[in-house]
């Protein structure tokens, strides 16, 4: 800021350079005093002040003096060996300072402070594992969310023809992946995109996922049928999945305007939201097994083909948001909440949902849950296209709900 109002009232070098200097220290102190007082054991010392505090009030000398371990014990969990250290030294201190002024009995004043430093020593041996355990997590954490950001790639706002938002939680918080997939990428076929489920979750379900994503986002560039890329993903699994390992998935696709492609299999059945609002869920026609078992059953995924226009939507989701369960054990409604929320924005919506979600199972999902939303924005008429089209939709007709076809 000083060195703004300076420039153009003084044009010498050296005040920019002595403002720069003088920001930076200031900035460099204020980093020291926010270390300093992050590295403070303030409730620990507290803990100290009020028992020696009680002590002085009564002056019963050995009634009070034994809770000054308190201190030290509390710094270990908040706090590093020094700090620890350092209240375990004042607590001493205090404690020895009281104990003469009572007239404690040596003997027994020993046995205080003996005990009060073998608390010191042993939190302060507590807090070093503590914090090495709190690097490692962070470590672990830090691995995970590269893994996560290589398997689950961001998806742009825009994708191809799209408005597109994407939510994601991991039930494994700590971990901060799971094993719920997405994945949206435009191909010479036109925009493809999957929702799917692994069976498990955390950080068994990740290598599955990985497998799922890797040979979609192949077959989808190369496969110009859709049934040929889950065929693809079909064969994958089949090979290299345990007998009781599965994937649910919807599989989609946008060849040309106006029609969408959707496969399912075994997934949660997608919401279409119609340009007028309606919402309608999109069941399959001919139900088929998840990824991984048409072995098992023989039946095999069919077409269904949406009428997809300016201002539809499609939101593809997990179970982990639809089997999410309040206090009183009941399931978050989705469609509802979805027609509470729906909005022209995806992103807006999506936020609003998963506040909701989190909101209904009280802060905390059991269970990883993906959300994927995307929208065919309204195309924007010119001026002469405007005044065309202007006698056409003076009157405005219903907009049925959209169904399924085989």
């Amino acid at each position: 800021m000083s060195q703004a109002r300076n420039h153009g009232v003084d044009h010498r070098p050296e005040k920019p350079f002595r403002n720069r200097v003088a920001v930076a220290g200031a900035a460099a102190r204020s980093r020291a005093v926010a270390q300093l007082a992050a590295g403070t054991p303030v409730l620990p010392v507290l803990v100290v002040a009020l028992v020696v505090s009680a002590d002085l009030a009564g002056g019963a000398g050995m009634i009070w003096l034994p809770l000054l371990v308190a201190g030290p014990a509390l710094a270990a969990t908040t706090n590093g060996p020094r700090g620890v250290l350092c209240v375990g030294f004042l607590a001493a201190v205090l404690g020895a300072t009281l104990g003469v002024r009572d007239g404690v009995p040596g003997r027994e004043l020993t046995a205080v402070l003996s005990a009060l430093a073998a608390v010191t020593l042993a939190s302060g041996l507590a807090s070093a594992l503590r914090g090495r355990r709190e690097r490692v997590l962070a470590a672990v954490r830090s691995v995970a969310e590269t893994a996560q950001h290589a398997l689950l790639r961001p998806v742009p706002s825009t994708v191809g023809p799209f408005q597109v938002a994407v939510r994601y939680s991991a039930a494994a918080a700590e971990a901060r992946i799971g094993g719920d997939l997405y994945a949206l990428i435009p191909t010479p076929h036109g925009v493809r995109l999957i929702v799917g489920d692994v069976r498990g979750k955390g950080l068994p379900a990740v290598g599955t996922a990985a497998l799922v994503l890797g040979v979609f986002r192949e077959a989808a560039h190369d496969e110009a049928d859709l049934l040929a890329v889950v065929e693809r993903i079909e064969r994958s699994l089949a090979r290299n999945l345990d007998h009781d390992d599965f994937v649910t998935a919807v599989v989609a696709g946008y060849p040309r305007a106006g029609h969408l492609e959707v496969v399912n299999c075994g997934h949660n059945p997608p919401l279409l939201v119609s340009a007028s609002g309606s919402i309608s869920t999109v069941e399959p026609a001919h139900p088929a097994p998840p990824l991984g078992l048409r072995a098992l059953t023989g039946h095999t995924p069919a077409l269904q083909v949406l009428p997809f226009t300016d201002g539809d939507q499609l939101l593809l989701y997990t179970d982990g948001v639809t089997e999410a369960r309040d206090g009183g054990r009941a399931f978050y409604p989705l469609a509802e909440g979805l027609e509470r929320h729906v909005s022209h924005e995806p992103s807006h919506t999506l936020d609003a949902l998963h506040d909701e979600l989190l909101a209904h199972v009280g802060g905390r999902l059991h269970d990883d849950a993906a959300l994927l939303l995307i929208r065919k924005p309204i195309a924007r008429l010119t001026g002469a296209e405007a005044d065309a089209a202007a006698p056409e939709t003076s009157v405005l007709a219903p907009v049925s709900e959209a169904k399924c076809s085989p």
